[in-house]
């Protein structure tokens, strides 16, 4: 069989659209969120607290997701996360109720809560490297990119359900593509043990969880609101959904670019200045600035937050072999935790003087600053 990376065509392919199908729910909703607000006749701010609801779910599944694909395999948990994210958004397709919005995005997070870390540790278990593991990830950060760039097209024709209809979609055609991959072996070694306290002190990951929360977790809540602040800024909505979506799909090249940085001697020096620029770009898109800066400061935070991404996963399940799926699981909850809390904090501050500014400042600096925990 042909390989991929050493893990098999099957296995990558089944592997990476986890990531995939898992990144199409981080950004579907805000791509389309002035929209969502209108047919639910709610606020901004609760169209974020959908978000929120679903990275809480999120965010509590992310070590007991990563122990289950210790024990059980991360095939069966990541088809579980996949089957999951499918039932979530078909509760949410019936009628423009808030009840039945915030209920799909509860189950939707229960389903991203296995599946992200369940299709790390396969690639992970089928003998992926740093290199595939920046692939998944970008895949991850494609995925809502391009949901930034075409639910709002596809809600021409369905309305508040294209972000619904568009997440089953991909989830049903990736859970295919993993149903018929080979199965990832689980940590027998240790399945039938509690999970170690020292997991949860262990300073290693803290500095990973740092640097992975002010890349990928602020990605994703720039991704929820960057849209929706270049349009109450005067950009039209098209051009707003074009340079918006570079926020997050620009990643995708430097995932699979920042494993690679793994084997240079200096790779923390490129993750920490990856923070700082990432930060800037954040700050630049508050700016009144002329259109084709604002799409580079875009390009700049997708870029950027692309490239800690191989170092905190690898990094994670490296210094934990004892349960390295919880490990990641541990590292990816802390940047669950900033989106819960930032992605309605940020759509609180478009009520605030400069509308919507002074929350991307906010994240730019917080991005600077966590430049100081990268590993050495």
């Amino acid at each position: 069989m042909a390989r991929a990376g050493g893990i098999g065509i099957r296995a990558a392919v089944g592997g990476l659209g986890v990531g995939i199908a898992v990144g199409w729910n981080i950004a579907a909703l805000g791509a389309i969120a002035t929209r969502l607000s209108r047919a639910y006749d709610v606020g901004l701010a609760t169209i974020g607290l959908f978000v929120t609801v679903q990275f809480v779910l999120h965010m509590l599944m992310q070590v007991p997701g990563g122990r289950a694909a210790d024990r059980f395999g991360a095939r069966t948990s990541a088809l579980v996360g996949l089957g999951l994210i499918a039932a979530g958004n078909a509760i949410s397709l019936p009628a423009p109720h808030p009840a039945l919005g915030f209920a799909g995005r509860a189950i939707v997070g229960l389903g991203t809560g296995f599946g992200f870390v369940g299709g790390s540790d396969y690639i992970r278990a089928r003998g992926g490297g740093p290199f595939l593991q920046g692939l998944y990830g970008g895949g991850s950060v494609l995925a809502p990119g391009l949901a930034l760039a075409l639910v709002p097209g596809f809600a021409t024709w369905t309305g508040f359900r294209a972000p619904y209809l568009s997440a089953i979609a991909v989830a049903l055609v990736c859970a295919v593509a993993l149903a018929l991959a080979p199965p990832a072996p689980r940590t027998v070694r240790h399945a039938g043990e509690h999970l170690d306290a020292g997991l949860l002190r262990d300073r290693r990951l803290h500095r990973l969880a740092a640097i992975h929360t002010a890349s990928f977790g602020f990605s994703v809540i720039v991704g929820n609101w960057v849209v929706t602040l270049l349009e109450r800024h005067g950009q039209p909505k098209g051009v707003a959904a074009a340079a918006g979506s570079l926020t997050l799909l620009l990643g995708f090249l430097t995932r699979a670019g920042g494993g690679l940085l793994l084997r240079r001697e200096d790779a923390s020096r490129w993750v920490a200045a990856s923070l700082v620029l990432g930060g800037a770009g954040a700050i630049a898109l508050a700016l009144p600035l002329p259109l084709a800066a604002l799409v580079a400061a875009a390009a700049i935070v997708g870029l950027a937050a692309g490239i800690p991404f191989p170092m905190a996963f690898t990094g994670a399940a490296a210094a934990r072999p004892d349960a390295p799926g919880a490990a990641v699981g541990f590292v990816n909850a802390w940047a669950s935790l900033a989106i819960v809390a930032g992605t309605p904090l940020v759509g609180l501050t478009f009520s605030l003087p400069g509308d919507g500014r002074i929350g991307f400042v906010a994240l730019g600096g917080l991005a600077a600053l966590a430049a100081l925990a990268t590993p050495r």
